[in-house]
């Protein structure tokens, strides 16, 4: 890693955790009577969007499988968390059910737009959703659907691993926990709330993709497939990983990025940057060495 690429990272930080540090909470965090309406203005802003910009979205699913598998991958369905959290996530394999049967199969042919609220929708106890574990502002909380993020996750990390454009992805303010078995790197996730905080893929390839998710009996299962072999390969990563504090408050950065392949032969074509990570940590780090950022 090049001293030009870490001090860009730290300038980064110190940019990104001044913003955070200077936040104030919004009128729907410091009187709650306000929130349903919040909600429902973020909504209808969402729908004109769609409605001013339209885009191709993905209509079509197929029962059998593209030739070609691009990546795979599982995430285990139940964490060691607390007491109190068991029945929420026994809660949380239901609706990754639910959400599973809107996606498998889905075919993002050349020029379509996949939207992870479109095509899974409102998640509403009408539909069989129940209460899982939630988060708002850094914090675990109980809400019908909650724990269908797991499967953005899933479906952001097969998309880094082709040529697919993520659109839209959410950025995390806050690292509520510990890593505890962590698989992926950190900085991978996504956060879903139906319509206004989304994941959006666009295929600007010449390739048709599909979209195979499933619930086994531990795992959240994926596979993203092609219709034909594909040029280039990717490995993703996480670099410039380092704690931080400003005063009192905690920080996690990191930069995560990429490595595309030629599949042809085996040479590094591009070590991209994918994005930049900052959070608050809502919890004391206590595996890593934590450096002191000026404030």
């Amino acid at each position: 890693m090049g001293t030009e690429m870490v001090d860009e990272a730290r300038a980064f930080e110190a940019r990104r955790a001044a913003e955070l540090l200077a936040r104030r909470p919004l009128p729907s965090e410091r009187w709650s009577a306000l929130y349903p309406i919040s909600v429902w203005l973020h909504r209808a802003r969402r729908r004109v969007q769609w409605w001013v910009h339209p885009a191709r979205w993905v209509s079509e699913r197929s029962a059998e499988a593209l030739p070609v598998r691009i990546h795979e991958h599982s995430s285990l369905l139940r964490r060691r968390l607390g007491a109190d959290e068991v029945d929420l996530q026994e809660n949380k394999v239901v609706n990754l059910r639910l959400a599973c049967a809107r996606v498998d199969g889905i075919l993002l042919h050349p020029g379509e737009t996949f939207s992870f609220n479109r095509v899974v929708g409102n998640c509403t106890p009408g539909k069989g959703y129940v209460s899982g574990m939630r988060l708002r502002n850094g914090h675990a909380i109980s809400g019908v659907g909650g724990g269908i993020c797991q499967l953005g996750n899933l479906i952001h990390w097969l998309a880094l691993h082709s040529d697919l454009t993520v659109v839209e992805r959410s950025e995390h303010s806050f690292d509520p926990f510990p890593d505890n078995g962590r698989v992926l790197p950190w900085g991978t996730g996504v956060s879903i709330v139906y319509n206004y905080v989304d994941l959006v893929l666009r295929n600007d390839t010449d390739s048709t993709f599909q979209l195979r998710v499933g619930v086994g009996d531990r795992y959240l299962e994926g596979t993203l497939s092609a219709d034909r072999p594909q040029a280039r390969s990717f490995h993703v990563y996480a670099a410039c990983e380092r704690f931080f504090h400003v005063g009192d408050d905690h920080f996690r950065a990191n930069q995560l990025r990429r490595r595309v392949i030629d599949k042809a032969t085996g040479n590094e074509l591009d070590d991209e940057l994918v994005r930049e990570n900052c959070a608050l940590v809502k919890y004391v780090p206590t595996a890593a060495d934590i450096i002191e950022l000026a404030a």
